[in-house]
């Protein structure tokens, strides 16, 4: 007997779990709240380690979708779920209400708002900007006046705001910031080749293949440097410029530096629009706020509720690779949930 499989959200793992679905028989149905699916991933502009063009990803991902069987609601906000006579109801904010046999939440993250790390400055230097902003500038090929002409001359990129931040409220690691980091930086090079550009990092976690061939490749190829110091505080001098204070870890002492771009590197937060969905059924989180599944080890797709899972970002930082795998873990449970359920 065919059912129903809803899955919230239509970012990379919404989309690859959605394809992995398609060899069975059942409707799967996917529920974006924006107007296009793609997640992140549509704001993107290359790749690491390898520099591969996201929006080709993403071409890829979308022509993957089986349409016989699948189908796409945009603009659907999910808000809450229910559990019904064995089943698990959708109610969105429009008022409408889905009966699903299986539900996967692939909602995947937030980014860390910036404004709340006022000391370094975003939101009130015009030359303060985001990892996630710059991106956007690599994607639109849109850079500000003074990215125009060959300047800046000096650019700083800060690692692991709003990561490892007890203040923040966020005390876990976000991954992926180090590599965003060597990834940016090596394009900042290739774009204003005769500028100089300096990463101020915590320590850099280069755990994932051709991170640390990356990394040297920034070093040795593109003269990036690399500063073992925290900063506390950025502030605007004159003309633009950004004053950057910072304690060298190595030496332990004090250091100011003048900057003409600061580039904030900024991480995962659990995203909001998973909350009212985990409050509605009582769904536990992690220590940061991800939505927790029954067992990280050996059950990271399955949670505490009957036929609802967990594919991607949403239960962790991860990367797109490891997000895609992911989703095809959660869609092979999922099928095994529903056998087992029509043998009951």
């Amino acid at each position: 007997m065919n059912k129903t499989i809803v899955i919230v959200g239509g970012g990379p793992a919404g989309l690859e779990a959605a394809a992995a679905l398609g060899s069975s028989p059942h409707h799967v149905l996917i529920l974006e709240k924006e107007h296009n699916t793609g997640g992140k991933l549509k704001n993107w502009h290359h790749l690491f380690p390898n520099f591969a063009d996201a929006s080709e990803i993403l071409k890829s991902l979308e022509k993957s979708l089986p349409l016989n069987n699948s189908e796409i609601k945009y603009d659907c906000d999910v808000f809450k779920m229910e559990q019904m006579d064995g089943n698990l109801l959708v109610s969105l904010k429009s008022g409408e209400k889905i009966k699903a046999d299986a539900v996967l939440l692939a909602t995947g993250f937030d980014l860390f708002d910036a404004y709340k790390k006022e000391e370094y400055g975003h939101g009130i230097y015009k030359n303060v900007i985001t990892s996630s902003e710059l991106e956007g500038m690599f994607v639109n090929n849109s850079f500000p006046d003074q990215l125009k002409d060959g300047l800046p001359k000096k650019i700083a990129m800060v690692h692991c705001v709003g990561s490892r931040d007890k203040k923040a409220g966020n005390m876990h690691c976000s991954k992926l910031c180090c590599i965003t980091g060597v990834k940016q930086a090596i394009e900042l090079r290739k774009y204003l080749s005769k500028s100089s550009v300096y990463n101020f990092y915590m320590d850099l976690r280069m755990y994932g293949q051709h991170f640390e061939e990356l990394y040297q490749e920034a070093q040795e190829d593109y003269g990036v440097n690399f500063i073992r110091g925290r900063v506390s505080e950025i502030a605007e001098i004159s003309d633009g410029k950004l004053q950057v204070k910072a304690e060298d870890t190595l030496s332990g002492r004090p250091m100011k530096m003048i900057f003409d771009l600061v580039v904030l590197l900024i991480g995962m937060t659990p995203a909001t629009s998973a909350a009212s969905i985990a409050q509605s059924l009582a769904l536990p989180k992690s220590g940061s706020g991800f939505l927790a599944p029954v067992h990280q080890h050996i059950s990271a797709n399955e949670t505490c509720i009957p036929g609802l899972f967990l594919a991607g970002t949403c239960r962790e930082p991860l990367s797109l690779q490891e997000s895609i795998t992911d989703a095809r873990a959660a869609a092979l449970k999922i099928i095994e949930w529903l056998k087992l359920k029509d043998n009951h």
